[in-house]
């Protein structure tokens, strides 16, 4: 079977944004859990949260360096693969491209540095500030990437040049369209989610070895405090986004469920089998009524069929059907993990609950299955779209012949394999060493045995 040049540059595009992705998910929220961890440190002057800050510091800057190299190949594919799609909508996607870089980069670049070598050459508060402003910047990047994605899922604030190019009418609507405030809620949330499972299964797998391990410890108890917040407020953006999505992209949500008829009082299909041959979901389990319910908060609510469209306009649904089902199956269990940890704790400790250590060992990449497969239902669920509703994707594609593509797209699969297939490797050998290893300077410790500067060595009230 022949494969178009549209389907292998997408497929090329799918597989180094799936490999960009996770890391920014894993270091915003890891950025954040640094800044508190340093915060801690200063404010309790517990050498515990100081050695967990060091523990991590390091597998933060090897995964920013990684997520910096894979994300310059998607800025370039942009200007061979979909030099179309670059050229129409150009004027709108990219200055929020460029402000990324000019702000949220230059504030992650320029101060990743007295992160990672200040801590001897600058006070105390200094370096808490620039790890603060990292952790901004990894956020303030979410911010405009989420803002161009958005746009392309919900355009608002554009008009068109006599050329048939898009162009901002109004920023504000541009930046702030409809779906931007639901995306980056759900972003940020996922991203602290995907960090805190890390922290707990690394943290756990060492308690498993070394209960005693006061490092490992602390980081198993914020993360399963996190979770316990995060995942219930995750849930909540979820349902909020979806309802916008219903509003503004109905075809999605049909795909999503498995919909083919606009039914009132619509059944929730747990699973099934979407033939689109057929036009219905085969071996259905079904909970009457509910997705109704969930949809448009009425037990007879209308819930949108595939069937109001031309087939032409679905997106293909058996993909965004099981990704949906993925993304939801591991948002449940993430709840499971924060409340299995709240009753650890009421039971005797988190330390003694070994099957729960367990859980979350197994647990660890969850948060980056669930972004990977909630990335799939956006992306995949928008087509045959680039701009929803308004330029489609094969419309967008650049004079490339399918040869070509293939054969970028097979040095791209060789190159990441080896490359950051070693940098996972890295990373993971990293966080197995022993978090009790971990050292780090004392407030308040004399100069020689801290290795730090005086004016990291002096009481918080004599420090300028």
């Amino acid at each position: 079977m022949d494969i178009s040049a549209v389907e292998l540059a997408r497929a090329q595009f799918a597989f180094t944004v799936s490999f960009h992705i996770i890391f920014p998910a894993f270091t915003i929220g890891l950025a954040s859990y640094l800044a508190v961890l340093e915060g801690l440190w200063l404010w309790s002057g517990r050498d515990v949260y100081m050695r967990a800050y060091k523990y991590w510091l390091g597998i933060f800057a090897i995964v920013f360096g990684m997520g910096v190299v894979s994300g310059i190949v998607l800025t370039y594919q942009f200007g061979t693969n979909w030099s179309v799609f670059a050229e129409k909508t150009g004027a709108v996607i990219g200055p929020l491209m460029g402000y990324e870089v000019l702000t949220a980069f230059f504030l992650e670049a320029g101060f990743l540095g007295i992160m990672l070598f200040g801590m001897k050459k600058v006070g105390r508060k200094l370096h808490f500030a620039a790890t603060v402003i990292v952790a901004c910047g990894t956020a303030l990047s979410a911010f405009w990437i989420l803002a161009v994605n958005s746009w392309m899922q919900t355009p608002a604030g554009y008009a068109f040049n006599e050329a048939g190019q898009f162009i901002a009418e109004d920023w504000f609507d541009v930046v702030f369209n409809p779906s931007f405030p639901y995306r980056l809620v759900h972003m940020v949330l996922a991203a602290y989610l995907t960090t805190a499972f890390v922290v707990a299964g690394v943290s756990a797998c060492h308690l498993l070895r070394n209960k005693k391990d006061e490092v490992a410890r602390l980081m198993f108890s914020m993360a399963m405090w996190l979770i316990l917040v995060v995942a219930p407020l995750q849930i909540m953006a979820g349902d909020m986004h979806g309802l916008n999505t219903l509003e503004h992209q109905p075809t999605k949500v049909a795909a999503m469920e498995g919909n083919f008829e606009t039914r009132s009082g619509a059944p929730l299909i747990l699973f099934g089998w979407p033939d689109v041959e057929k036009g219905e979901t085969l071996y259905a389990i079904e909970i009457p009524k509910l997705s109704s319910m969930i949809l448009t908060h009425s037990w007879d609510g209308e819930v949108p069929g595939l069937n109001d469209v031309p087939k032409e306009d679905w997106p293909p649904v058996a993909i965004v059907f099981f990704s949906f089902r993925i993304m939801v199956g591991i948002g449940s269990l993430m709840l499971l993990a924060g409340l299995w940890g709240l009753w650890a704790r009421w039971r005797g400790g988190l330390p003694q609950a070994r099957v729960l250590q367990r859980f979350s060992v197994m647990m660890a990449p969850a948060g980056f299955i669930a972004i990977l497969a909630g990335w799939v239902t956006t992306e995949v669920g928008r087509q045959p779209y680039t701009v929803y509703g308004l330029l489609r994707t094969s419309e967008s594609i650049a004079p490339v012949e399918a040869p070509a593509v293939a054969a970028s797209l097979l040095v791209f699969i060789v190159l990441y394999t080896i490359i950051f297939g070693l940098g996972i490797y890295y990373v993971l050998r990293k966080m197995a060493k022993p978090p009790e290893l971990a050292k780090g300077p004392k407030l308040g410790e004399p100069i020689r045995s801290a290795g730090i500067t005086p004016a990291a060595s002096l009481s918080p009230k004599e420090e300028n």
